[in-house]
């Protein structure tokens, strides 16, 4: 019963996550103001989250982070209500968007962190677990923006924010009525104290800070401007239709790759996942090679599951490896690395575009997978990392 709370609470969260660049660029755009107040917007949120979720990672260890969950749902909760009745009232004020995104933002900071401490807290099977739980969230990211695309008509920018609303209310809900899972594990000292702790237990493992440091480099160049400069190019080419296909059939190929993850136990999990990070290549080859759809269908279907076969093996070493009064600041280390470059990549992607021409782009970003790959496997402490079991602590009643 407790996984199936934990897993709804995830399904509807991020749905929700998925609805809010719709609802937000919908009523920004529909009530007259630019690109520029969108892209503040999200900055506002990108910020909010980069400031502040390292202490996210202290705060859920000393309060739990069933706890500190709940409380960044219902953050969201009202962030996201109160921009559905300032959407409501018609042209709502510039600051008050920005301020109440960047209130999102900290609840996702505060939020991201736990998630990490509670799998291993409620499941004995970890690697399952993940496998189940990103793979449905990665469908729940495509059924977002979709859902979103569907009621925008019928419900506006505002209806929208009540949905994302009633999505955080619902996971914080299900978070809530959870019996168990990690428990609070305060130590005594200031918070600088245990940031300063959780840096050094951070350096401390060569495998943790060395993937880091490489998929920080991997989001920049690959993962952050794959997205906008595929989005475009499909659509320049092969209309809008084949994008909303190919998007379906990189989320089935998610589900290919946590369903192999499932049935999959390699010895070196890390070194497992590496190799599986070449359907990547696969997929931006085909895309800067210009290859017909059934083609580029394939690719996307391997991209899409070598990606969600590395992230369910290295979710799976992160909650094994790391011990229970550890894993909540760790964590936090890992979303800033990889959430924050992401967003430069992003940023980076119409830049490319002018200077080198999408197709040219992403062939590079093809180079920079292959090249991330050697990193990862020239790595012995990556390379080497062997399977291991949830650790005997890490499971604790509420």
């Amino acid at each position: 019963m407790t996984f199936r709370l934990f897993f709804t609470a995830r399904m509807v969260s991020r749905f929700g996550d998925g609805v809010v660049p719709v609802a937000l660029s919908a009523g920004l755009v529909l009530t007259g103001h630019g690109t520029s107040s969108v892209s503040n917007a999200l900055g506002a949120w990108t910020a909010a989250f980069g400031g502040f979720v390292l202490f996210g990672g202290v705060l859920t260890d000393r309060f739990s982070p069933r706890r500190m969950m709940v409380f960044a749902d219902v953050l969201r909760m009202v962030a996201a209500g109160l921009l559905a009745v300032a959407f409501a009232h018609g042209d709502p004020t510039l600051w008050v968007v920005y301020l109440l995104s960047a209130v999102g933002g900290l609840g996702a900071a505060l939020f991201n962190p736990g998630i990490a401490a509670v799998i291993p807290a409620i499941t004995t099977d970890v690697q399952r677990a993940n496998a189940i739980v990103r793979a449905a969230e990665s469908l729940m990211t495509v059924a977002g923006p979709v859902g979103a695309a569907l009621l925008l008509t019928a419900v506006g920018a505002a209806g929208l924010y009540a949905v994302d609303a009633l999505s955080f209310g619902l996971s914080g809900l299900c978070l809530y009525l959870m019996r168990e899972g990690p428990a609070a594990r305060d130590s005594g000292q200031s918070m600088v104290r245990d940031l300063a702790q959780g840096w050094r237990e951070f350096r401390a493992r060569r495998w943790l800070w060395g993937v880091i440091m490489i998929w920080t480099g991997y989001s920049l160049t690959v993962l952050g401007p794959m997205v906008p400069l595929q989005n475009v190019l499909i659509i320049e080419t092969h209309g809008a239709t084949a994008l909303g296909v190919m998007m379906a059939v990189f989320g089935a190929g998610n589900a290919v790759g946590g369903l192999l993850a499932m049935r999959m136990r390699p010895r070196r999990p890390l070194a497992s996942g590496t190799v599986a990070l070449s359907g990547v290549s696969v997929h931006l080859l085909a895309l800067a090679l210009d290859a017909p759809l059934p083609v580029l269908g394939i690719a996307f279907l391997a991209g899409g599951a070598g990606l969600m076969y590395w992230v369910v093996m290295w979710s799976t070493v992160l909650q094994t490896h790391i011990p229970p009064d550890a894993i909540s600041r760790l964590s936090a280390y890992e979303v800033a690395g990889s959430v924050l470059p992401l967003a430069g990549g992003r940023a980076l992607a119409g830049p490319a575009d002018a200077w080198l021409s999408a197709r040219d782009a992403l062939l590079l970003s093809a180079l920079a997978n292959c090249v991330v790959m050697t990193a990862l496997f020239a790595a012995p402490a990556i390379r080497g990392l062997t399977r291991a079991e949830i650790h005997s602590s890490a499971r604790y009643q509420r």
